[in-house]
């Protein structure tokens, strides 16, 4: 249950936020890569958080990292905008931003593990 609810919110903020960055950025996929960032770092806090357990585990894994940060972030979407992007001969701009995008989410995702040690 408390993944299929966490995955339904997550999914359904996901569509709201990335959408809302479309309509701003139409021609590029920033919104996916807002929303990854993001759920990244959240994803990187929440483990973190883990460690000290001040909310229940089961809460924290099941609904927030495996379900809502689960559906809120999308490698689907990624995938399908870096395809979308080499069908359009954007070759560079697609290398671009998988590395930036890999690169830019672990980090965060590691800073947020590492927010509460600082």
């Amino acid at each position: 249950m408390l993944i299929a609810s966490g995955g339904a919110l997550g999914a359904c903020v996901r569509y709201i936020l990335s959408n809302s960055i479309k309509f701003i950025y139409p021609n590029l996929p920033v919104g996916t890569f807002v929303v990854n960032i993001l759920g990244s770092f959240l994803i990187g806090v929440l483990m973190g958080n883990l460690e000290t357990k001040n909310i229940s585990e089961n809460f924290i894994r099941n609904f927030l990292i495996i379900g809502f940060l689960g559906s809120f972030t999308t490698f689907s979407a990624f995938s399908f905008e870096i395809v979308n992007l080499i069908n359009n001969q954007k070759i560079f701009i697609s290398l671009f931003y998988i590395i930036l995008s890999i690169g830019v989410c672990v980090f965060f995702a590691f800073f947020g593990y590492n927010l509460n040690k600082i």
